[in-house]
């Protein structure tokens, strides 16, 4: 029976990430996938629908520019642009195939081992593996259990991934829906929904339970959003339930209940049903070897599940189901494994981005959630209008917010950016938050010019009292508030 340092269940980007690092300490990794490599990282998640918003965006910029460059109006081809996520999708995991190819057959740092099959645990140091070529045994001092997670899917609706299909059905799309309805307002849904709207090939129809969309971000980044998708032609339904939703004659009907009590017929001919995930854990013999799980996931601390030797990391735990959280949580596991963490894992400066129109980036405590906590603070907000880099590509939509702590030390609570490159500067204050510092040394950071980050320069400095621009001055391109309480009063009348 072969024996393991390390078996890795699941080839996603948190599995794949553990075991790349355990090669780091020298360690014979065994690594099971039973789907595709990558994960729904990559093939039906974050790089396909990203590949599918450029290519979205790339289509909405023909339409805009159609009178600059004298053209008519773009001919998509559904194929094409189907052909060209299909091919990025390809490279990325023929990418990672033969990577782990290459260390397996140079044993460099260690000897990585990838079997495509299904993994069951018999105990906390036995994997059973069923591949095609039959059921094998291996011997594993560590496990760690990184399967993902799969959309979730509602008992009332008839999903089948044709008509009404979750982000795993995409793919099955032959051309571009005349119409399509999409349950679920929060980031799949918006993404999707900003994909198809600029392509302005479908009549977007957006369910959305709240008074708006995004239900956790601030009302000034929603604002944004909702215009752009209601002028791109989405008709939102707000303050809505779905009652029902069934496929009649080949397309899809709805029917909504509004909280005025008002009840109305909707027919479409696709739905998409993006209303979560859900982790993977059944069939594994997890409950069978007295693993501790709930609802949500694989109960863990810091990664460490009940079982000492057995670790839980990305999707399949009730943490931020965010590629690169997973693949943070990956490596930290093995360094808790073979090694110790040079430093404590933490969740507060992780940097997200929302795939949108404009895109939306961010980093830390949004105004609702530091109010959500009880947390005074102060906060800047520069208008792109202000910022070279947004003026010289002709689109000004879109502004810069930071928070920080309502004192002299002015430490970083956290941070938005509404707009064209809006993530090109996060990490470094996604570095001053985990570092609990303050603003001044990004003050007096000299960034290149003309950027988007200037605007992050420009809203430190306004916190300092020393903008270029002063607000007073600048006909609401700029605030400067002090919120205690609850309550925000502004610094410059």
């Amino acid at each position: 029976m072969d024996r393991f340092d390390l078996c890795v269940v699941g080839a996603g980007p948190s599995g794949y990430a553990a075991a790349m690092r355990a090669v780091d300490f020298g360690k014979r990794v065994l690594l099971i996938e039973r789907g595709n490599i990558g994960g729904a990282g990559v093939t039906n998640g974050a790089l396909s629908s990203k590949t599918w918003w450029e290519l979205a965006r790339n289509v909405d910029l023909l339409y805009k520019n159609r009178k600059r460059y004298n053209i008519n109006a773009p001919d998509v081809n559904f194929d094409i642009l189907k052909q060209e996520v299909s091919n990025a999708v390809e490279e990325r995991k023929e990418m990672l195939l033969q990577h782990l190819e290459r260390l397996h057959s140079t044993k460099v740092n260690g000897l990585v081992t990838f079997l495509h099959g299904e993994a069951y645990i018999l105990s906390p140091n036995q994997v059973q593996v069923k591949t095609e070529k039959g059921t094998e045994v291996y011997e594993t001092d560590y496990i760690v259990l990184a399967t993902g997670s799969r959309p979730r899917m509602l008992p009332d609706i008839p999903i089948d991934e044709e008509i009404i299909f979750t982000s795993d059905g995409i793919g099955n799309l032959k051309d571009f829906p005349k119409s399509m309805v999409i349950l679920g307002a929060g980031v799949i849904g918006c993404e999707f929904a900003t994909i198809f709207s600029s392509i302005q090939k479908t009549k977007v129809h957006l369910i959305d339970k709240g008074e708006h969309i995004l239900p956790f971000e601030d009302p000034d980044v929603v604002g944004v959003i909702e215009k752009n998708m209601e002028d791109h032609g989405v008709l939102i339904h707000r303050n809505s339930r779905m009652i029902r939703m069934d496929i009649v004659d080949g397309e899809v009907e709805y029917e909504l209940e509004y909280t005025s009590g008002l009840k109305e017929v909707f027919r479409v001919e696709k739905a998409l049903v993006s209303v979560g995930r859900v982790p993977n854990y059944e069939g594994m013999g997890l409950e069978e070897i007295g693993l501790e799980m709930d609802g949500r996931g694989i109960i863990d601390n810091d990664t460490q599940t009940s079982i000492p030797n057995i670790y839980a990391v990305g999707d399949i735990t009730a943490d931020i189901a965010l590629v690169n959280v997973g693949e943070l949580e990956g490596r930290y596991a093995v360094e808790r494994i073979f090694g110790t963490p040079a430093r404590k894992l933490v969740y507060e400066n992780i940097s997200t981005i929302m795939f949108l129109n404009p895109e939306v980036a961010g980093v830390g405590l949004n105004q609702k959630q530091a109010e959500a906590k009880g947390i005074d603070y102060k906060v800047a907000v520069v208008d792109y209008s202000c910022i070279p880099r947004a003026i010289a590509r002709r689109n000004t939509q879109g502004f810069v917010k930071m928070l920080v702590t309502n004192d002299e030390k002015m430490k970083v609570l956290g941070m938005r950016v509404v707009g064209n490159h809006a993530s090109s500067a996060m990490q470094a204050v996604a570095l001053l938050i985990s570092m609990s510092a303050g603003i001044d040394e990004l003050a007096e950071c000299v960034h290149p010019h003309p950027s988007i980050p200037e605007g992050i320069q420009e809203c430190v400095r306004l916190l300092l009292g020393k903008s270029t621009f002063k607000p007073n001055a600048v006909n609401g391109k700029m605030a400067y508030k002090i919120c205690e309480n609850g309550t925000c009063k502004n610094v410059y009348s």
